[in-house]
C-alpha cells in the first residue's frame, strides 16, 4: 500500500497529540511513585474503564479475531468470551477489596496478606518474573504483530517498524507515567475504534459483498460460520470451545488481563481509582466495552474477507509479495485494509498504531512498577528518594522496550513452546487468587509451591508429552494438557496449604482489618481475636455477608453483557426481532443490576 500526503499528515498529527499528552502529564508524574504508577490515586471510573479496554486492544487483536472466524466461525470467539465470568467476579467481588488494600502494585499485596521471608521472596521473585521476563515476552509478541503488519501492508523492514512504533510510546509512558498512559489510552482507543468501525463499513461496501446482497448474502453463503453458538451436535467442537472455558478455564488459569480476582494492569487501574465506587465502575465499563461492543467491527471484516478471499491461495494471488511465513488466516485483516481510500487509510493506520501503543504503554508502566516498587525500592534501595524511584521507573521503561524489541526481532519466531509453558504454568493457580481473600488458611508457601509445581508440570507436558498421546475423541491434546495441569496443580497447592503452618495471628488480623473481606473463611481468625479481646470485624457486626448478593450481581452482569453482545450481533445480521428481545433482556438486567448494587453499597 502507498500512503498519500493526507495519510502521512493524519499519522503525524496522531503522534504529535500522543507525545503532547505525555509531556503535559509529566508535570505531575515525577513527584513520587504514587503519581508515576497510580496517577495520584485520583482517576475517575470512565477514564480508567476506557484505559482498560484500550490496553487489551492490541495491534494483533483484530488479526486474532479474524483468524478465529475464518478458521472455526464466529463461535470460536467463545475462547475469550468465556472470560467475561472472570471479569464480572472482579467487578462485584474483588474491585473494592483491591482498592481497600491501598497498595501501589498487586505484588505489594503479598506482604499484606502473608508474612516473613516467604512473603518477601514471593514478592521479589514475581516482580522480576512478571515485570521483566513475562512482560517482555508479551510485549515482544505484540511488537511482532506490528512487524507483520508493517511488512505486509507497506513492505517496511522490521527494525524500521520497531523504531517508528516504540519511540513515541517510550516518550509518553516514560514522561507521563500512568496518568500519561491513561489519557493517551483514551485518545488512542477513540482512534482505534473509529478506524475499526470504518474498516467494517468499507468491507461491506466491496463489490464482491454487495453483489450477493450484503450481510444477508454472507449469511446464506457461509451458513453455520456466522452463528454465535457452537454446533451442539458435535462434542469435539462445543466441549473444548464452550464447556471447558465456562466450567474450568475462567477460574483456574492465570493470565495477564484475565486474572481470576483481578491483578496485573487491571488491578493497577483499580488501585488508581478515586475510591471503591470508581474502581467498580471502571471494571464494569471495561467488561461491557471489551466483550459487547468491541468484537463486531472485526467480525464483520472477517466475514466479508471470507467472501472476497475464500482461501489463502486467493490472498496470495492478489498479494504475491507476502512472505509465506506470514500467510495465515489472520493476515486477512490487514489485507482487507488495502481497500481503504487515501485519508481514511491514514486514519486506520493510525488506529493500528494506537492499538499497539496503548498495549505497549500499559505494559511498560506496569512492568516498571514491579521493578521499581517491588524490587528496587523493597530490596535494592529501600531508603532512596521519590525522585530516584521515578528516575529508575523511566529508565526501566526504556530498557523494557529495548528488550521487547530484541525479543521480537531475533527470538520470537520459535516461541510457541514458550507461550504454551507460560499459559500452562498458570493453570490451576487461579483458584488461589480467588480464595486467598476469603480463606485464612492459605499462606505464602501455598503460592510458592503452586508456582513451582505448575511450572514443572507445564515443562513436562509441553516438552515430554505429545498432544496426540493425551488427546481424545472429544478433547484435543492441548485442552487435555490444560485439564491435567489444573488437576495436578490444584492437588499440590491444597496439600501444601494443609501441611504447612498458617500465617501468624498478627498478619491475618491486620489483613482482615485492612480489607474487611468477611465470610465464614475468616471465622476462626475473628473468633481467636475476640478471645484475645480484639474486635477485628467492626464493620461486619450486625450485617449479613455480602457474598450472596455479589454472586447474584455476577450472574446478572453476565446476562446483561452477553445479551448486549448478541443483541448487537443480531442487529448486524438483520435479525431485528431477536436483537430487540435481547436488548430488552439487557435493559431489565441493567435495572436490577444497579438496584441491587445500590443495596450492596448501602450495607
Amino acid at each position: 500500500m502507498i500512503l498519500s500526503r493526507i495519510d502521512w499528515i493524519i499519522i503525524a498529527i496522531f503522534f504529535l497529540i500522543v507525545i503532547s499528552i505525555g509531556w503535559i502529564a509529566s508535570r505531575t508524574a515525577g513527584k513520587n511513585i504514587s503519581e508515576f504508577f497510580l496517577g495520584g490515586r485520583g482517576m475517575p471510573w470512565w477514564l480508567l474503564g476506557i484505559s482498560m479496554v484500550a490496553c487489551t486492544f492490541s495491534a494483533d487483536t483484530p488479526n486474532l479475531v479474524t483468524g478465529m472466524v475464518r478458521e472455526n466461525g464466529v463461535a470460536k470467539n467463545w475462547a475469550w468470551w468465556a472470560f467475561l465470568i472472570t471479569g464480572m467476579v472482579t467487578v462485584f467481588i474483588y474491585a473494592k477489596l483491591w482498592r481497600r488494600s491501598n497498595v501501589v502494585t498487586d505484588l505489594e499485596f503479598y506482604e499484606k496478606r502473608y508474612g516473613g521471608k516467604p512473603a518477601a521472596f514471593l514478592r521479589g521473585f514475581r516482580s522480576l518474573y512478571l515485570g521483566l521476563f513475562f512482560n517482555v515476552l508479551i510485549m515482544g509478541s505484540v511488537t511482532l504483530a506490528a512487524i507483520k503488519i508493517g511488512a505486509v501492508m507497506f513492505g517496511i523492514q522490521p527494525l524500521t517498524t520497531v523504531l517508528i512504533a516504540s519511540v513515541a510510546v517510550v516518550l509518553y509512558a516514560g514522561l507521563g507515567g500512568l496518568k500519561g498512559v491513561i489519557w493517551a489510552d483514551f485518545f488512542q482507543y477513540s482512534i482505534a475504534m473509529a478506524g475499526a468501525v470504518y474498516a467494517a463499513i468499507v468491507a461491506m461496501q466491496q463489490p464482491e459483498v454487495t453483489s450477493i446482497g450484503g450481510m444477508e448474502g454472507i449469511m446464506k453463503k457461509l451458513g453455520e460460520t456466522v452463528e454465535f453458538i457452537p454446533d451442539f451436535s458435535d462434542p469435539s467442537i462445543y466441549v473444548p470451545l464452550l464447556i471447558i472455558p465456562i466450567a474450568v478455564q475462567w477460574w483456574s488459569v492465570w493470565y495477564p488481563g484475565a486474572e481470576p480476582g483481578g491483578g496485573g494492569y487491571i488491578a493497577q487501574r483499580m488501585l488508581a481509582a478515586k475510591d471503591e465506587k470508581n474502581a467498580i465502575g471502571a471494571t464494569l465499563l471495561f467488561n461491557f466495552a471489551h466483550y459487547a461492543l468491541r468484537p463486531w467491527p472485526w467480525i464483520i471484516v472477517a466475514l466479508a474477507s471470507m467472501i472476497i478471499y475464500p482461501d489463502l491461495a486467493s490472498i496470495k494471488a492478489e498479494f504475491p509479495h507476502i512472505d509465506p511465513t506470514y500467510l495465515k488466516d489472520d493476515i486477512a485483516y490487514p489485507v482487507m485494509l488495502s481497500k481503504l481510500k487515501p485519508g481514511w487509510l491514514g486514519l486506520v493506520v493510525a488506529s493500528l498504531i494506537a492499538a499497539y501503543m496503548s498495549t505497549i504503554g500499559t505494559h511498560l508502566n506496569w512492568g516498571s512498577s514491579y521493578i521499581v516498587n517491588d524490587f528496587y525500592k523493597r530490596f535494592a534501595r529501600p531508603g532512596a528518594s521519590d525522585k530516584e524511584y521515578v528516575l529508575v521507573g523511566r529508565i526501566s521503561t526504556m530498557v523494557l522496550m529495548i528488550l521487547a524489541a530484541v525479543v521480537a526481532l531475533f527470538f520470537l519466531n520459535n516461541a510457541t513452546q514458550a507461550f504454551n509453558i507460560l499459559l500452562l504454568s498458570g493453570a490451576g493457580s487461579g483458584a488461589i487468587y480467588l480464595l486467598r481473600w476469603f480463606w485464612w488458611r492459605i499462606n505464602a508457601w501455598t503460592e510458592i509451591i503452586a508456582m513451582v509445581g505448575a511450572t514443572m508440570v507445564a515443562v513436562i507436558l509441553v516438552f515430554f508429552v505429545d498432544d496426540q498421546t493425551v488427546s481424545t475423541a472429544v478433547l484435543d491434546g492441548f485442552t487435555m494438557k490444560l485439564l491435567i495441569a489444573v488437576t495436578l496443580t490444584t492437588i499440590i497447592w491444597i496439600a501444601t496449604t494443609l501441611i504447612t503452618k498458617p500465617e501468624s495471628k498478627e498478619v491475618l488480623r491486620n489483613f482482615y482489618k485492612l480489607t474487611n473481606p468477611g465470610g465464614p473463611g475468616w471465622k476462626k481468625v475473628i473468633t481467636d481475636a475476640a478471645k484475645d479481646g480484639e474486635i477485628i470485624n467492626k464493620k461486619d457486626l450486625g450485617k449479613p455477608w455480602e457474598m450472596p448478593i455479589q454472586i447474584l450481581l455476577v450472574f446478572i452482569g453476565c446476562i446483561v453483557i452477553y445479551s448486549s453482545l448478541f443483541a448487537i450481533g443480531n442487529f448486524v445480521y438483520g435479525r431485528t426481532l431477536y436483537g430487540i428481545i435481547l436488548l430488552i433482556i439487557a435493559g431489565i438486567g441493567t435495572f436490577f443490576l444497579f438496584k441491587s448494587f445500590n443495596k450492596l453499597r448501602a450495607n
